[in-house]
């Protein structure tokens, strides 16, 4: 099979709030484009995206999927991406990789969060937008309303190339702006049922006020347009055409469509207007990447140049290992042949490429620049990295910016054994999902798995065990408090231990004091003479060491302690390092217990975005978890509110935010400094500590 040269491929990514319609929309515009041959649905979970179980199950889209498939000799490269917050990574790549967006808007709903959120995304990579008004039969819904607040949120240049005919369950058809025709469906006469009549004359006047509108703005993107329009010269559609697709790529003018996407009623217009009012690759241009000194490399869509594709998904399957789907940006990527990941400077083994229809797989021999494809078993690659022939510069793509991940759980493997099973798939599915984050916290030992939200983690979790088999369980991560000393305090521990034969001796005398900030432990041999012989010191050392890791106060480490060894005795027959040893920690414990020591928790600094309405609500829950507010700063529609809160506080932070603000509001947060826990807390915490050793024992 050959491919399409880049001026015939059209690269789309399917974005909006969750619910808006865009699975369904997909399978719409597969089935108008012959690419399948019947409608699934997202209730029944039959649908070419949604093709996973937990997808189906939960009913809604986890993860992008690329359907690669013809319509009016163009290639098109349909990404349809979750909604939901919680999977907004791959949502993201997809922006990276596309050439423009189709956002969509449910008409009951208006723009929600994260249609605001995906449409700044698709403003900073530079992409060309068309609106999609769906679910214009549900009750409520309303076009007009919704374009209102599409340009309340995005512009006055958001503008309407169709209206709707009728509304709410009477909504029959569209009226075409651009050539003032109607346009009325027949529900269930399969693809392109629209029926060509004259514009409703109740419909006449509004018709030509928003055509006005319309004409406004595209005469702007032409001056020539411009003179003829405003002298009241006829404009016709081939003109209209072409001055619409040029602010269309160039990011001047954002149409809006509207239709039903499970009704199949104006999705054949908008699959016409994917190929003839949004951009190629080579309409798009120059991919701007960054070279082996950080200088900028413009990376043109030549099917002759070097090799360059950019992985911008990996899944891992648990038969197949890797699959790795990627954008071809300049080259012909080929199969079996050879590449070499620049990223990682590792050479891989190309086996066959395929291109994607939802599960389905298509082989293909090559792909040219501006095309999508995916090749399984790569041994080294995964999502971010760029793959050449060797014969081009080394360079990297600008990494996305993606939240970082705050609601944490610790994890163990639900059955004993099976721990080495539990780590594989974790690694498995880290290596897909750039926003989780796994790791063994050094100071409680826990495993650590952290996502953006609980439904986040609640799915990794149970793809490991329909993936992997791997089960584990959940428990929220205990806080990593530490203790330390106030001040100085000095005490002598003797170990002694008679068996019968050879015993055990060891004294020794400390003297203890708060050290420097971050400095650890600093331990000072201050022993004259042969009081401890030189040979044992490092074992009283170890003593402390090891005392260190669980302080008195609730078993929490001791940070930062000045330790001098002033004094001591030995034998010479029973003196041992394991005495001196256990000599060191028994003197640091009682040391310690002079030394007023305090209990100390972690403050982190939360960055919040909200919405201006919901402030004084997260200013109020910020108080009542002991936060010390920092600042506001106005951030268009939205307040960035900054504070400190100890660590303690924000554990269950991201759920009653999601509650405060239904689900408009977004954080991060950054680890400060430690400080001392009040007192009648502390007690609490060190009652806490006691009880889990009782039982643990």
């Amino acid at each position: 099979m050959s491919h399409k040269a880049a001026d015939r491929i059209r690269n789309v990514v399917l974005v909006g709030h969750r619910g808006s319609g865009k699975t369904s929309l997909h399978e719409a515009l597969l089935f108008e484009a012959g690419a399948i041959n019947r409608l699934g649905s997202v209730d029944d979970g039959s649908t070419v995206s949604d093709h996973e179980e937990d997808e189906q199950q939960r009913g809604c889209s986890i993860d992008a999927c690329v359907s690669c498939f013809g319509y009016a000799d163009r290639e098109i490269n349909l990404i349809d991406t979750p909604g939901e917050p919680s999977f907004v990574a791959d949502a993201a790549a997809a922006l990276r990789v596309a050439d423009s967006a189709v956002v969509v808007v449910n008409a009951t709903a208006g723009v929600e969060v994260q249609t605001e959120r995906l449409w700044r995304r698709a403003d900073e990579e530079g992409l060309a937008r068309l609106v999609f008004v769906n679910m214009l039969d549900r009750e409520r819904a309303d076009f007009f309303a919704t374009l209102d607040s599409l340009k309340a949120a995005f512009g006055p240049h958001v503008v309407a190339t169709e209206i709707p005919i009728g509304s709410e369950h009477e909504v029959r058809g569209v009226v075409d702006l651009i050539d003032m025709e109607a346009f009325v469906y027949d529900q269930g006469a399969g693809r392109g049922s629209a029926e060509r009549v004259p514009i409703p004359d109740e419909l006449r006047a509004r018709a030509e006020e928003y055509r006005e509108k319309l004409m406004d703005e595209v005469a702007e993107n032409s001056d020539v347009l411009m003179e003829r329009y405003l002298e009241g010269e006829e404009i016709d559609h081939a003109e209209i055409v072409t001055a619409l697709k040029r602010g269309v790529t160039e990011g001047h003018l954002f149409p809006v469509t509207c239709g039903v996407a499970t009704r199949n009623l104006g999705t054949n217009r908008l699959l016409d207007a994917l190929v003839e009012d949004l951009p190629s690759p080579r309409m798009r241009g120059a991919l701007a990447a960054i070279g082996e000194d950080g200088e900028a490399i413009a990376i043109e869509p030549d099917e002759d140049g070097p090799l360059v594709a950019y992985v911008f998904k990996t899944t891992a399957d648990p038969y197949t290992g890797r699959v790795n789907i990627f954008r071809v940006y300049s080259g012909t990527f080929r199969s079996d042949s050879q590449a070499v990941n620049v990223t990682r400077d590792k050479k891989e083994r190309i086996g066959q490429i395929v291109q994607p229809l939802g599960k389905e797989m298509k082989p293909v021999a090559e792909l040219g620049a501006g095309d999508i494809g995916a090749i399984a078993k790569l041994k080294e690659t995964r999502a971010g990295d760029v793959l050449g022939d060797g014969q081009g510069a080394r360079l990297a793509i600008r990494p996305l910016d993606l939240p970082a991940p705050v609601m944490a759980f610790s994890y163990e493997a639900k059955s004993k054994g099976d721990e080495e099973k539990a780590a594989t798939a974790v690694r498995r599915l880290e290596e897909e999902d750039p926003t989780l984050d796994v790791h063994r916290d050094p100071q409680t030992g826990e495993q650590i798995i952290a996502g953006l939200t609980q439904v986040h983690v609640e799915v990794l979790v149970e793809r490991m065990r329909t993936r992997f088999g791997a089960e584990i369980e959940l428990h929220p991560p205990r806080v990593p408090y530490q203790e330390a000393i106030r001040r100085p305090a000095a005490a002598q521990a003797r170990y002694k231990k008679q068996t019968g034969g050879k015993g055990q001796f060891a004294d020794c005398a400390i003297e203890i004091e708060p050290g420097e900030d971050g400095g650890g432990l600093e331990f000072i041999d201050q022993i004259k003479g042969a009081a401890i012989p030189g040979g044992f010191i490092p074992a009283v050392e170890k003593g402390v060491v090891e005392a260190m890791r669980h302080g008195t106060v609730a078993g929490y480490p001791v940070k930062d302690v000045r330790v001098r060894l002033v004094d001591g005795k030995h034998h010479d027959t029973d003196s041992s390092e394991l005495a001196f040893k256990l000599a060191g920690a028994m003197a640091f414990r009682q040391a310690m217990e002079a030394a007023d020591p305090a209990l100390l928790e972690p403050i982190v600094k939360l960055t919040i975005n909200c919405p201006d309405e919901v402030v004084g609500d997260v200013i109020g829950d910020l108080n009542s978890r002991r936060g010390r507010p920092l600042g506001m700063e106005a951030k268009g529609s939205t307040t960035e509110v900054m504070a400190e809160v100890p660590m303690a506080e924000v554990l269950e932070f991201a759920p009653d935010l999601r509650s405060i603000s239904g689900g408009r509001a977004e954080f991060t947060i950054e680890f400060e400094r430690y400080e001392e826990v009040p007192e009648h807390l502390a007690t609490k915490v060190a009652g806490a500590a006691a009880d889990r050793a009782t039982v643990g024992g």
